[in-house]
C-alpha cells in the first residue's frame, strides 16, 4: 500500500495535468471577466439612471464573492477531506460554471427591475463559494497526484493555469471591445464571455469527473476509525496561521503588479490602453515562463529558499519598479515583468509547501480556509485601500503597506519546516 500512496503520479499524469488545469483556468477566468465587463453590463443589471451607482453596485458585488471565499473554503475543504479530493474540485467548477451561465442570461434591470441585481447577487455569491474551494482542492488534489520529487514542479500549475484564464479573459475583452460597438457591447455583447465560460466550465466538469481519486485520499478514507474534524483543525491552527502568514504577501504584491498595474498606467499615468494592455500582456507570459523554473529549483534546494528570494526580492524591488513605471508601454512591460518573475518564485511553490504543511486527513480544510480569509482580508480589501489612501493623499502608503507585508511573510518562512519532497501520506 505504501508504494501505491507515495507515487500515485504514475497512473495518468496527462488527464491529470489537463484537468485540473483546465478547471483552474476557467475559475480564473470567471473572476477576471466580471472585473472586466462590469462597465457594460452595470447599467443593463441596474438603474441606467444612476450609472455611477450601478457601477458602484456592480464593484460591491464584486467584494461579496470575496466574503463568500472562506465559507467556500470550509465547505469545499471538508467536501475534499470526507468525501473526496475530486468531488470537492469537480462540484467547485460546476458551480463556477453555473455561476456564469445565470450571469450571461440574466435578465435586464429594465425587463424585471431589482431581480436583474438579485440574481447577479446569488450568481457571485455561488461563484464566490466555488472560487473558496477550487484553489485548495486542486492543489491538494496535484499536490497527492506527483511525484513527491517533481511537486515543486507540478504545483506551478495552478498559477500558470490561472495566469493563462486571465488572459483569455483580458484578450476577449480586447477582441471584443475592437469589433463590437459601445452600444452593441451594453446591449449584447458583455454576455459572450460569461456564456463562454459556462460552457468551458461545464467541460472541465466533465474532464474532472473523469479523473481517478488519489490513493492518497483512498488509504486514508480505508482506515478504520477517523478523527472528527473540528478537533484536527484546532490541533493544526499554527499551520493555519502559517497559511495566512505566507499569503498576505503574496496576495497584495500580485494584485499591485500582476492584475490592477494596467488600469493604474491607463487611468493615472495617462498611458493608451491599448498599449497598456499589450504589455501586462508581455509581463504576463514572462510570469508563465518563470514559473516552472522558480518550480524545478525547489524541487533541488528546497522550497524555503525560492520562498525567501521570492518574498525579499519583490520587496527590495516593489519601490524601485514603482518610481520606473512613467507613461511609457515599455516601462510598464519592464516593471511588471521584473516584480512578476520575483512574484513568480511565491506563487510557483505555495500550492506545494500549503499541502505538505498538513497531514491527509485536513489537508484540504486546512489550507482552504485560512487561506480564504487571507485573500478576503488582505486581497479583497486591497483595492479600496489603494483608492482611498489616494485620495487622501497618501498613495505612498500603500506601497509601504505592501512591502510590510512582504517582510511579514519572510519573517513566517523562519517558522516552517522544509517540506521538499515530503511524504504526503503522513
Amino acid at each position: 500500500m505504501t508504494a501505491a500512496v507515495t507515487t500515485p503520479a504514475v497512473r495518468s499524469p496527462r488527464r491529470t495535468l489537463v484537468g485540473t488545469g483546465i478547471g483552474n483556468a476557467v475559475e480564473w477566468y470567471d473572476w477576471a471577466i466580471y472585473a472586466t465587463f462590469a462597465p457594460f453590463f452595470a447599467s443593463q443589471l441596474f438603474n441606467s439612471a444612476d450609472p455611477t451607482s450601478a457601477i458602484l453596485s456592480t464593484l460591491a458585488i464584486f467584494a461579496v464573492g470575496f466574503v463568500a471565499r472562506p465559507f467556500g473554503g470550509f465547505v469545499f475543504g471538508w467536501i475534499g477531506d470526507r468525501i473526496g479530493r475530486k468531488s470537492s474540485m469537480t462540484l467547485a467548477v460546476g458551480l463556477a460554471a453555473l455561476g456564469s451561465l445565470l450571469i450571461g442570461i440574466a435578465p435586464t434591470f429594465e425587463a424585471v427591475g431589482a431581480w436583474s441585481s438579485l440574481l447577479l447577487l446569488v450568481a457571485r455569491l455561488i461563484q464566490g463559494l466555488a472560487h473558496g474551494g477550487e484553489l485548495p482542492s486542486s492543489q491538494t488534489y496535484l499536490s497527492e497526484m506527483a511525484p513527491r520529487e517533481k511537486r515543486g514542479l507540478w504545483a506551478t500549475l495552478i498559477y500558470t493555469s490561472g495566469t493563462v484564464g486571465i488572459l483569455a479573459g483580458t484578450l476577449l475583452g480586447a477582441v471584443l471591445s475592437a469589433a463590437l460597438s459601445k452600444a452593441d457591447m451594453a446591449a449584447w455583447g458583455w454576455r459572450i464571455p460569461f456564456l463562454l465560460g459556462a460552457a468551458f466550465g461545464f467541460y472541465a466538469l466533465i474532464m474532472r469527473a473523469r479523473l481517478k481519486e488519489t490513493d492518497i485520499f483512498e488509504h486514508e478514507t480505508a482506515a478504520e476509525k477517523r478523527e472528527p474534524l473540528w478537533p484536527q483543525i484546532v490541533r493544526h491552527r499554527k499551520q493555519a496561521l502559517q497559511v495566512i502568514g505566507l499569503t498576505v504577501g503574496l496576495t497584495v504584491v500580485y494584485y499591485i503588479w500582476g492584475v490592477v498595474a494596467p488600469s493604474y498606467a491607463a487611468t493615472t499615468l495617462r498611458m493608451d490602453r491599448g498599449e497598456a494592455l499589450w504589455a501586462s500582456v508581455i509581463a504576463l507570459v514572462v510570469f508563465i515562463a518563470a514559473l516552472p523554473v522558480w518550480g524545478m529549483i525547489s524541487d533541488r534546494v528546497g522550497r524555503k529558499p525560492v520562498l525567501w528570494a521570492s518574498a525579499l526580492g519583490s520587496a527590495a524591488f516593489h519601490f524601485p519598479m514603482t518610481w520606473l513605471l512613467k507613461d511609457s508601454p515599455w516601462q510598464l512591460a519592464v516593471t511588471m515583468s521584473v516584480m512578476l518573475i520575483f512574484i513568480a518564485g511565491s506563487a510557483s511553490v505555495v500550492p506545494a509547501v500549503y499541502a505538505e504543511l498538513f497531514p491527509a486527513t485536513i489537508r484540504t480544510v486546512g489550507v482552504g480556509v485560512p487561506y480564504s480569509i487571507c485573500v478576503a482580508l488582505f486581497g479583497g480589501t486591497a483595492p479600496y485601500l489603494q483608492q482611498w489612501l489616494g485620495s487622501i493623499g497618501a498613495a505612498n502608503m500603500f506601497n509601504v503597506y505592501a512591502v510590510a507585508l512582504l517582510l511579514a511573510s519572510a519573517l513566517v518562512i523562519v517558522t516552517i519546516p522544509e517540506t521538499k519532497a515530503k511524504d504526503l501520506s503522513h
